[in-house]
């Protein structure tokens, strides 16, 4: 069974951009990145996760068609990868790195800003170009900005987009098509989405609040993650992917987690473990009623009562959809990483208030001991019933 290593990260979210300062302010359950926004819902205000423009750098000239906020996350997040992707393109070529990135929004705020120009003036602005929001336009953009010629496409399966690239990173690096495979995620705000879950009364009307029996709905968030994947066992590795499709429901899951599950046991037969050697789960987590009930009982399933450790962190970021399974990788990896070798998991952050009707987790609070761990799952479920199961592990050359 081919190893994978994930050999450089790359970060752009509302926690920031530097590993050191996402993972203290994730251990810190710092919620300072939400903030209220008047100009996304229709006639009311909504708590969302946001980056800050400041971080973001310009898209060169030459790359005008592909110019948006989507790829200014994306751009922020490369530039950690630049000298990595460099060294491999010398040593591989660059027809042997591949490039396989996940969205759902792409720069659909883009095309929002045309038609609203279009509706006052009659006409589409003269930059604007439908490559801005086109969703296969993420992973040309990156693409072209490192100079490469292997595989190139995008994901688009809702929320467990990002975390489905790695299930395709892997099977190009174990059929030989790629030596090097860049995966990762990114989603920008935008009104189509946040009216869209509006519509579905799935949006809270403040803090998003997971597992509570108080719970009312998630908050949007956005941001970026970028992972160089090559063959290789040492650091820290991807060691099991779990998929599956339940499909119960366009848009609502499973309420048994028979999907959730299924990817779950996969993702531990992949990798080769136990229930009993997986130290933390990052939950999906969105706080809607359906999704956490069925979750709760799918994580109790596999793992029974006493089991890893759980919490959400779409608390901190807001749920960035698209991207959310890549950012919460990133936070997982951080978890496995030197960073972190003092140990620390991220708390749950909610009223406490513990809803009686489903099974309870065993959810990180304040008397949770400290510890660094070594296997840590992220879980990513979309509508339709598109689940994935992630598994990264601290290699023993590592510890």
């Amino acid at each position: 069974m081919t190893k994978i290593a994930i050999t450089q990260i790359g970060l752009c979210t509302p926690l920031g951009s530097d590993p050191d300062t996402v993972l203290n302010r994730l251990l810190a359950a710092d919620t300072s990145a939400m903030v209220w926004r008047d100009d996304l819902l229709l006639q009311q205000r909504t708590l969302v996760g946001a980056v800050g423009d400041a971080d973001l750098p310009q898209i060169a000239p030459e790359l005008a068609r592909f110019d948006c906020r989507n790829n200014q996350l994306l751009l922020a997040a490369a530039k950690s990868l630049q000298a990595t992707v460099a060294t491999a393109r010398a040593r591989y070529g660059a027809d042997r790195i591949a490039v396989v990135l996940g969205t759902s929004t792409s720069g659909i705020s883009k095309g929002e800003e045309a038609l609203k120009y279009r509706a006052e003036n009659g006409h589409f602005p003269a930059e604007y170009h439908y490559f801005q929001q086109e969703l296969g336009s993420t992973s040309d953009f990156l693409r072209r900005v490192f100079d490469l010629d292997g595989p190139c496409y995008t994901l688009s399966t809702a929320c467990s987009s990002s975390a489905k690239v790695f299930a395709s990173g892997k099977r190009l690096l174990d059929a030989n098509l790629a030596d090097m495979v860049i995966v990762g995620g990114v989603d920008t705000l935008c009104k189509l989405t946040l009216n869209g879950f509006d519509a579905l009364e799935s949006v809270s009307k403040g803090h998003c609040n997971p597992f509570s029996a108080n719970r009312d709905g998630i908050n949007i968030g956005e941001g970026a993650a970028l992972f160089a994947l090559e063959r290789g066992d040492n650091g820290i590795l991807l060691s099991g992917i779990g998929e599956s499709a339940d499909a119960h429901h366009i848009s609502a899951p499973h309420p048994e987690g028979e999907g959730a599950m299924a990817a779950m046991r996969a993702a531990l037969a992949d990798a080769g473990l136990t229930t009993a050697d997986i130290d933390y789960i990052n939950l999906h987590g969105t706080a809607t009623p359906k999704n956490d009930a069925m979750e709760s009982r799918a994580v109790t399933g596999i793992f029974g009562a006493e089991g890893p450790w759980c919490s959400s962190t779409k608390p901190l970021t807001g749920h960035a959809l698209g991207a959310a399974g890549a950012l919460e990788a990133a936070f997982c990896i951080l978890l496995l990483s030197d960073l972190n070798h003092k140990g620390g998991l991220p708390l749950q952050h909610w009223d406490g208030v513990a809803d009686p009707a489903d099974p309870k987790l065993r959810l990180v609070s304040a008397k949770a001991p400290r510890f660094w761990p070594k296997h840590v799952m992220s879980n990513s479920f979309a509508f339709g019933g598109s689940n994935a199961s992630l598994i990264f592990s601290r290699s023993q050359a590592n510890d």
